[in-house]
């Protein structure tokens, strides 16, 4: 059984304001996109699959990981899910593990917690909360919503006797606004 960590980076940042764009804005030194997409890397559950929209983030990509480009990210997050999900399938992964590009205070720690656990869907939790990253076995997948601004939220809802908690170390916050990212800086 292998598994990819696919880390969701194609969304359009409508609510950040930066001349550098949302994902690569300056976040303790760094471009804020990388604190998921080393998380990930450093998890080594497997391949690292990163689903862009317009900027293709290659400069950024730690080694070994590889581009998914979202045709449409407009579409909402699903569609970068399916467009994730389905790289993952044509690589012969049996689960994807899905973190979002935009949390940089989520460690790797919960990506391999995540990807450990049995459960047709497994989800972080921290303090209690539901977060992604969210574990995704490939019989899930037929189940996954194709579009709109959901993406595995819409099965952890409609199945929850799928789904097992998995209590993760770090800090869930996205970063959608420059505030959240001078809060977290």
């Amino acid at each position: 059984m292998t598994t990819a960590a696919v880390v969701l980076a194609a969304g359009l940042g409508r609510r950040f304001d930066h001349p550098q764009g949302k994902l690569r804005a300056p976040a303790r030194g760094r471009p804020l996109v990388a604190w998921a997409l080393d998380a990930a890397a450093e998890a080594g559950i497997g391949e690292v699959l990163v689903v862009v929209g317009e900027d293709d983030l290659s400069d950024l990509l730690p080694a070994g990981a590889r581009v998914v480009v979202n045709p449409d990210p407009a579409a909402g997050q699903a569609t970068s899910l399916a467009c994730g999900v389905r790289a993952a399938r044509a690589a012969g992964h049996d689960a994807v593990v899905v973190g979002l590009a935009d949390q940089p205070g989520v460690p790797a720690e919960a990506w391999r917690r995540v990807a450990a656990s049995p459960s047709p869907v497994a989800t972080a939790t921290f303090g209690g909360a539901r977060r992604p990253p969210v574990r995704l076995d490939a019989a899930v997948w037929p189940l996954l919503p194709q579009a709109g601004d959901e993406g595995a939220r819409v099965l952890l809802r409609q199945r929850p006797d799928l789904v097992a908690e998995v209590p993760c170390p770090g800090d869930p916050t996205d970063v959608d606004t420059l505030e959240d990212l001078e809060r977290w800086t």
